[in-house]
């Protein structure tokens, strides 16, 4: 894939992440948020939330199956859409459910273990949105880069779980984020347990030569 494709991917990508946020605030100006605005607004951003979670999870399958190897370009985005979006579903809770008050918000979180979950999968994504940087690739080495940021599982995970115990009664949207996660998890062991394990290299001891001496000892 040409450069030029690859910005204007990753152009679309940054538009494309940016409209439900866009009409999010749309409609919260024009009054437009149902009965409970407050509740709407932290459940759209925590949906959104997950779905960047599981685009970002979906590129490497993807690409591999495709061959499609512009997709990796796409990751970054996404996984900074989804810590943004993380961001802001923590901070409508903590705003306007608990007046941003620090002691109301974790007295909550020990009532809602749900809230302890969630927080995990935010906590979690820090660490991966600080690094996303070429430099911070550079500095840490490919490999820890890549150790580091299947902390990605663990987010994606505990925020799936996090959304099937807040949900009282209708469990089915949750349910489907487990159920592709579930494949995209699968999917990448299944590739690790099929992937052809190095063949070792024998190692060739040479023979030493005695000093002052022209026969070789073996």
């Amino acid at each position: 894939m040409k450069e030029n494709d690859i910005r204007f991917a990753k152009l679309l990508v940054l538009i494309n992440g940016a409209v439900p946020l866009a009409l999010l605030a749309w409609d919260a100006f024009h009054k437009k948020l149902g009965a409970n605005p407050q509740n709407f607004a932290i459940l759209t951003t925590g949906m959104m939330t997950l779905i960047f979670l599981i685009l970002t999870m979906a590129v490497t399958p993807l690409r591999k199956i495709t061959g499609w190897n512009w997709l990796a370009n796409l990751r970054r985005m996404l996984g900074l859409y989804a810590f943004f979006y993380g961001c802001a579903h923590f901070l409508l809770f903590f705003g306007l459910d608990r007046s941003f008050s620090v002691s109301s918000t974790l007295t909550e979180m020990t009532k809602r273990k749900y809230l302890i979950v969630g927080s995990t999968a935010l906590i979690v994504m820090i660490p991966l949105a600080v690094t996303s940087t070429n430099a911070m690739i550079k500095r840490l080495g490919g490999k820890r880069w890549r150790a580091l940021h299947r902390l990605a599982y663990v987010a994606a995970i505990c925020g799936v779980i996090h959304y099937y115990m807040q949900a009282k009664a209708d469990v089915r949207q949750p349910l489907v984020f487990a159920g592709v996660l579930a494949v995209l998890l699968g999917y990448r062991v299944w590739a690790a347990v099929r992937q052809p394990k190095p063949v070792p290299v024998p190692v060739v001891v040479k023979p030493k030569v005695e000093s002052g001496s022209s026969k070789t000892v073996v």
